[in-house]
């Protein structure tokens, strides 16, 4: 039921209530609601929890919809990740009820007298409203997943160390006795892993995006330990990683966990997989496994089209270590060196992988993408940029449809590292350091850009874009962990 005009003038009459005590409410809504509900421990995040950072987002949430409850079409991009992450967690409908009733009464905790009865009524109201449209929208969402209803187990079938943070994992789903193909996702989503947490005494969930291209045998997952330092603050609160850790330390290959249905609202769409304007991807630190399933996902499916002698992947999927036929392109899964159709003449679709990093020992997938840039560019184009790691790599490049050009941003360069090959910059992704049109294809107005990192640094890359004369409707943000990205 919408809300009376009545009911929208006392929700924005709380607004500056809730500036000056959103946070202690939902602290407040979280001690309660999971003291006395310990059941939901395995959904909310306990690291966060100890952080803060999750009451935090919380309360950053209610102010955001007391503050447009009249205009809640500004609020749909958030609502439509927030429902994505709830559906990736299989939240219920009953759990609602729960929720609103822990929430409201810690805002009688909190305020005390001067909720009045008019104030809970009208936000009983404006929660129910809100609570009805994410309820709706997830039920659509498990409805897309088809008979995958709930949390599947899955097999760690490999692990590979792709930095000193990163590892990646293979994941092949245990109870797959008709051999069914997995369910493809688009390219940025990601999965959520559930595991036993020995310590907590429950289980613990956490959303990892899923770093390769489509594949009907494996998922991949690249995970970075969270040792819950930050190097660049070291005074910062933060707390160790403790689903990050497990899968780095404990868990083996062989090991089974728990895996929900591919997620998400950050993503290349498939329309624009087919199409043939340039797509700049931008990350930062471990930011850039969302990027990696988009890039590998348009390079293998450019290479199919193009019919290049030998997949840009024949390698990557021979190492993939899991049941695909060796050689097998994981997009299109033809064969990587099958040619199907003739080389398109028009010119190569461009994309630009620029990735900034703390060290060269923290960054991952280097030897991939340089190797990738190789085997897809021209060989006139960006010669000192197109050095792989090896003789192999370096082979005669097929014939595609797709043009990679790769750019490291590196804070601190190791004493050995060879500028052109394994950096191009030192310092943070300064994108004023990269040619407009060349580097970031300003001059194409389809150009799509798609950045993940930390918050601070996409926002302010979005706004740099912007200032470029960029239409802010072709950047796409993905921001990890609780929250999201503030609004443009």
């Amino acid at each position: 039921m919408a809300l009376t005009q009545e009911q929208i003038n006392t929700i924005k009459a709380t607004v500056p209530v809730l500036e000056q005590y959103g946070g202690i409410i939902t602290t407040t809504f979280y001690k309660n609601m999971l003291s006395e509900n310990p059941e939901l421990k395995n959904v909310f995040n306990s690291a966060n929890q100890i952080t803060g950072h999750q009451p935090r987002a919380l309360a950053q949430s209610v102010y955001a919809y007391a503050a447009n409850i009249d205009n809640l079409g500004a609020l749909s991009a958030a609502v439509e990740n927030i429902c994505n992450k709830h559906a990736s967690l299989y939240i219920r409908p009953e759990q609602y009820n729960i929720v609103g009733t822990y929430l409201l009464a810690a805002m009688k905790q909190v305020l005390g007298d001067a909720l009045t009865p008019e104030i809970h009524d009208a936000w009983a109201a404006a929660y129910w409203q809100l609570a009805n449209i994410m309820i709706d929208r997830e039920a659509q969402l498990y409805k897309e997943g088809g008979d995958w209803t709930d949390w599947k187990k899955f097999k760690i079938a490999k692990k590979v160390a792709e930095s000193a943070e990163i590892t990646s994992l293979y994941l092949e789903p245990v109870e797959n006795v008709d051999g069914k193909a997995l369910p493809p996702f688009k390219p940025g989503q990601y999965i959520s892993v559930m595991l036993d947490v020995p310590n907590l005494n429950h289980q613990q969930a956490r959303q990892y995006s899923l770093s390769d291209s489509p594949n009907s045998n494996y998922y991949r997952i690249s995970v970075k330990k969270e040792s819950g330092v930050n190097p660049t603050n070291p005074e910062m609160k933060a707390h160790p990683g403790y689903v990050s850790n497990i899968l780095h330390d404990i868990k083996k290959e062989g090991d089974v966990i728990l895996v929900s249905h591919p997620r998400g609202d950050f993503f290349l769409s498939e329309q624009s997989v087919e199409k043939s304007h340039p797509i700049v991807l931008i990350s930062a630190g471990v930011g850039l496994t969302p990027l990696m399933s988009i890039l590998n996902t348009v390079a293998c499916k450019k290479s199919s089209a193009a019919g290049a002698a030998k997949c840009p992947f024949a390698s990557h999927a021979q190492n993939s270590g899991t049941a695909a036929p060796t050689g097998q392109c994981p997009f299109s899964g033809k064969s990587a060196n099958a040619s199907t159709t003739p080389h398109s003449s028009s010119s190569p679709r461009k994309i630009h992988f620029i990735h900034g990093t703390r060290s060269t020992e923290a960054q991952a997938f280097r030897k991939h993408l340089l190797a990738l840039q190789t085997k897809t560019s021209s060989s006139t184009d960006n010669e000192s940029n197109s050095q792989g790691d090896s003789d192999k790599e370096n082979e005669a490049k097929p014939r595609s449809n797709l043009d990679v050009h790769v750019t490291f941003f590196n804070k601190t360069p190791a004493a050995g590292d060879v500028k052109g090959k394994d950096y191009h910059h030192v310092g943070r992704i300064d994108l004023d350091k990269l040619d407009r049109d060349t580097e970031l294809y300003l001059n194409d107005p389809k150009t799509e850009y798609y950045v993940c990192g930390p918050e601070g640094f996409m926002t302010e890359t979005r706004k740099k874009l912007v200032q470029y004369g960029v239409d802010v409707d072709r950047v796409k943000l993905e921001l990890f962990g609780t929250g999201g990205v503030p609004a443009a």
